[in-house]
């Protein structure tokens, strides 16, 4: 076998292995959790050698955020794609609540929050999954700045960007982890609060999508109202 088809080969297996590793500990997070997590049950679930967990990732820590890192990858890909759609800002939240009950559904949301929890008492974990949380909060920033010069909104100082985005994204993330746990009751509630920023944002999309009055038409009005 030529040299160059042998280097694909083994490309191609490493490839292969790295995935199936990274499926296994996905669903493993998702199901299991990270504190029954073993680095023997992944690497039997994936149908690998436990060594190689070790050979491709150095361990359960750097495994978890590579597991993390690549669904991040594509989530955050889909978001960015979700943002920049030419639609209003309302259908952006009705799109983001359905992508919200599709992760919820694949066991994403879970093992983003397992990786929280563990990160509590887990100082290294934590230094390592502090900066991919908030590439999150950043992209849900970067989406309020650009909704607020859209509508240009008189709010008062302290609504500032950073103010409303910190309020949507800690909101969202403690619905994440009571929803998680089954809390009784508190689904309707969140229900109601995503309804009504989502009708406060519909509300502002007919605003903005309104042409604005000629000087002449709004004149012709006032002098009607004075007769």
């Amino acid at each position: 076998m030529p040299l160059n088809e042998t280097a694909t080969l083994t490309q191609d297996t490493t490839s292969d292995t790295r995935k199936r590793i990274l499926e296994a500990a996905f669903h493993g997070l998702a199901v299991r959790g990270y504190a029954s997590l073993s680095v023997r049950d992944i690497a039997k679930d994936a149908g690998v050698n436990h060594a190689l967990i070790s050979y491709y990732f150095g361990g359960k820590d750097r495994l978890v955020i590579a597991v993390l890192d690549e669904a991040n990858r594509r989530l955050l890909e889909r978001q960015q794609q979700l943002y920049d759609a030419p639609v209003g800002f309302a259908e952006k939240w009705a799109r983001a609540r359905r992508f919200y009950k599709s992760d919820l559904a694949s066991g994403f949301v879970r093992v983003q929050a397992e990786l929280w929890a563990a990160s509590l008492s887990n100082a290294d974990l934590r230094e390592q999954f502090l900066p991919r949380i908030q590439a999150w909060k950043q992209l849900v920033l970067d989406g309020v700045r650009e909704a607020l010069q859209a509508y240009q909104v008189d709010l008062p100082p302290a609504f500032s960007a950073e103010a409303i985005a910190t309020l949507l994204s800690e909101f969202w993330l403690g619905m994440e982890f009571s929803q998680l746990i089954g809390a009784s009751g508190q689904t309707a509630r969140h229900d109601a609060t995503l309804d009504a920023i989502e009708a406060l944002l519909r509300m502002l999309d007919e605003r903005i999508a309104q042409p604005p009055e000629k000087p002449k038409a709004r004149r012709a009005a006032r002098a009607g109202s004075l007769r």
